[in-house]
């Protein structure tokens, strides 16, 4: 598998997983963390503006999209009923989906992530229970809980290369 920056000509066929990811969602019990209509267009032509959004391919065929946003994330400055791992610099997997024809696809988004920055950090919805047990089963710690800018709470979750080490 490939995986390349998105560009504003991979729109459409961004949008395409993105409405197959939510209705895998509803089937499994999770109708309320991406909606009907999440992620909204102009978060992922943010994106893509901003070198955050990547595309995974396999025979030159877009198979999932993630973004990887390296720096602080807002919403990570205050968690609730626990801490982070470490307080190091990390990058923030968001908005990750498959068009559900290639296994593996979470696996090779973090193997990229991690290449790039080895201290992540992502978060789910409590009714994601699939991408819970992907970050558990990954080396991701449970951390606390956060809040998205609508003000609704996610499970934030850590990996790290130092995951020994504790928040300063």
């Amino acid at each position: 598998m490939n995986i390349r920056h998105a560009t504003l000509n991979d729109l459409a066929a961004m949008q395409q997983i993105y409405a197959y990811a939510r209705e895998q969602m509803k089937k499994n019990g999770n109708p309320g963390q991406w909606g009907s209509k999440n992620p909204a267009t102009d978060v992922l032509l943010q994106d893509i503006h901003d070198g955050n959004s990547y595309l995974i391919e396999t025979d030159s065929r877009l198979c999932g999209v993630f973004s990887l946003l390296i720096g602080d994330d807002p919403t990570y400055a205050v968690i609730r009923n626990g801490h982070w791992l470490n307080d190091l610099p990390y990058g923030t997997i968001h908005r990750l989906a498959s068009d559900g024809t290639t296994p593996g696809i979470f696996r090779v988004c973090l193997s990229y992530c991690t290449a790039v920055i080895p201290n992540l950090r992502a978060d789910t919805h409590a009714d994601n229970h699939i991408m819970q047990h992907l970050l558990t089963a990954n080396g991701f710690q449970r951390c606390g809980i956060i809040h998205v800018e609508d003000g609704s709470p996610r499970i934030a979750f850590q990996r790290s290369a130092s995951a020994g080490e504790t928040a300063s």
